[in-house]
C-alpha cells in the first residue's frame, strides 16, 4: 500500500486521468483483494480531484455484485460503477454460418463490453481528460501505472509523448501473455513469447528497441493488460480532432488523420477474418500509412519496464527474472529461426489509404456449402494488420460450457491455406 499524506504526488503536472475497467470478478476476490487496493492506491497517487473511475461488470453473479458495491463505497474520486445482471447482446453482430445457424460473434461482443466502460465520456463531453488508462483484471504496482502514464517517452517539456503506451503482461515469471493483440512496428506478430519477445523478421526494429533498453518500444499495436492512451482520441473536440501532440514523425505518414473521433473498440466486418478489438483500437488512433514497410514511428509504444501479471505470485517474481533476461537473446533468436516464428499475416500491408483485394466468404444458400470464397475489391482497413483467418462465436448455452466462446471451423478454401 502506498503511504498517504500527499494525494496526487505521482501526478506532478495535475493531468486529468480517466480510468476505464471492464471487469469479470465472479467470486469478488479482485474487488475485495489486492487488485482493488492497488486501484485505490493508484487513485491516491493521481489525486482524487484529477481522476474519474469507470468500471463496468456484467453476468458475474450476486457475489460479484456485492463485492463491487462494497468497493464503490471506498472509491474517493468521481466515478461510474455499473453492474448488470445480464448484458443484452441482441445488437451485437451475428454471423450466418455454413450450417445455417446464426451465431453471435465473440469479438464484437468484447468490443461492446469494453465500450461500456467508456460511456461516461459520452455523458460528460465538456470535461476534458489528458490521459485514459484502460485496465484489465491484472495485478500491478500502482507506481508502475504512474510511470506508464507520465514517464513513457518523455519529451523536452517533461511530459509523456504517446498515442498509446502499453505494459507487458506475464502469465508466468518468464512468459508474455498477450500475443493476440501485439504487432511489431511493421505489423509482424510476436516470436516465441519470452524476452526479447520480437523477432528480426523484416527490419526487426521493435526487437532492436527492446535490446537497446528503450522505455518506448515502437509498435503498431499492443495491450498488455494495462494501456495508457492520449485521451484526445476518445473525446469529441473540434480543436484537437486533427492534432497529434506526440513528437514522433515518419516519412511515410500521409496528411490523413486517424479514422474518426471519438474512437471506440470495434471488430472486423469480414466473415472469417478476426482481429482483436485491443489491436484495432490502436489502428484507429494511427495515421493512414502509404507504405507500412517504411514506418519509422506510430506513437504506439510498449514500456518494458512496466510489468503486470495475472496472479500475485507471478508479479512477485518479475523483479528477479528481469535481471538476467538478456541472457535469453540468442536462444530466443535460435528458437524463432527453428520454428519460423512471426510469419507475416496475409493482410499486413493493407492500409486505410487505398482499396484492397480481400478474399472473403460470401453467403449463398443456393450452394451446397452455404456459400463460397470470393475475391472482392473493397476500401482498405487501417486495422487489417490485426487480421487473421478465423471465427470465434459465443457458445449457445453458456451455463454448460467451460468457456463462453468457441472456435468455429473455417470452410475449406482452395486458394488460401493460412
Amino acid at each position: 500500500m502506498t503511504q498517504s499524506g500527499h494525494p496526487g504526488r505521482g501526478n506532478v503536472h495535475n493531468e486529468r486521468v480517466f480510468i476505464a475497467v471492464g471487469l469479470y470478478d465472479k467470486a469478488g476476490d479482485l474487488a475485495r483483494g489486492v487488485w482493488g487496493q492497488g486501484l485505490l492506491d493508484l487513485i491516491e497517487l493521481l489525486g482524487a480531484n484529477n481522476t474519474f473511475l469507470s468500471i463496468y461488470e456484467n453476468d458475474s453473479g450476486p457475489e460479484a455484485a456485492a463485492a463491487l458495491d462494497e468497493f464503490e463505497q471506498r472509491v474517493p474520486c468521481n466515478k461510474s460503477i455499473v453492474f448488470e445482471d445480464h448484458f443484452d447482446a441482441s445488437d451485437i453482430a451475428t454471423a450466418t454460418l455454413p450450417d445455417g445457424s446464426v451465431r453471435t460473434k465473440r469479438l464484437p461482443y468484447l468490443a461492446a463490453i469494453r465500450n461500456r466502460a467508456l460511456d461516461p465520456l459520452n455523458d460528460n463531453p465538456h470535461i476534458r481528460y489528458d490521459k485514459l488508462l484502460y485496465l484489465n483484471d491484472v495485478f500491478f504496482d500502482p507506481m508502475d501505472a504512474v510511470q506508464l502514464l507520465f514517464s513513457t517517452n518523455v519529451g523536452p517539456a517533461g511530459t509523456a509523448q504517446y498515442r498509446a503506451a502499453c505494459a507487458v503482461d506475464f502469465i508466468n515469471p518468464f512468459k508474455l501473455y498477450d500475443t493476440f493483440a501485439v504487432r511489431d512496428l511493421h505489423g509482424f506478430t510476436l516470436g516465441v513469447p519470452f524476452y526479447p519477445w520480437f523477432t528480426s523478421v523484416g527490419a526487426g526494429e521493435s526487437r532492436r528497441d527492446v535490446l537497446d533498453q528503450k522505455d518506448a518500444v515502437r509498435l503498431r499495436s499492443c495491450w498488455g493488460g494495462m494501456v495508457a492512451f492520449d485521451a484526445q482520441y476518445f473525446q469529441v473536440d473540434e480543436q484537437t480532432a486533427h492534432s497529434n501532440n506526440n513528437s514522433s514523425s515518419s516519412s511515410s505518414l500521409t496528411d490523413v488523420q486517424p479514422t474518426k473521433q471519438p474512437v471506440r473498440f470495434r471488430a472486423l466486418a469480414d466473415l472469417y477474418w478476426e482481429g482483436s478489438e485491443c489491436c484495432l483500437i490502436h489502428a484507429d488512433i494511427q495515421d493512414n500509412f502509404t507504405d507500412v514497410n517504411t514506418i519509422t514511428d506510430t506513437g504506439i509504444y510498449l514500456n518494458p519496464y512496466v510489468r503486470v501479471a495475472y496472479d500475485t505470485n507471478t508479479l512477485s517474481w518479475l523483479a528477479l527474472t528481469r535481471r538476467f533476461e538478456r541472457l535469453y537473446t540468442f536462444p530466443h533468436w535460435v528458437a524463432n529461426t527453428v520454428i519460423g516464428a512471426s510469419r507475416s499475416k496475409p493482410r499486413r500491408e493493407e492500409t486505410g489509404a487505398r482499396d484492397a483485394d480481400v478474399r472473403v466468404w460470401q453467403v449463398d444458400d443456393a450452394l451446397p456449402e452455404g456459400g463460397a470464397w470470393v475475391d472482392v475489391r473493397q476500401p482498405g482497413d487501417n486495422g487489417a494488420f490485426c487480421a487473421g483467418r478465423g471465427m470465434q462465436v459465443l457458445v449457445q448455452d453458456r451455463s454448460k460450457a467451460d468457456s463462453g466462446w468457441e472456435v468455429y471451423p473455417i470452410p475449406e478454401d482452395p486458394v488460401y491455406d493460412g
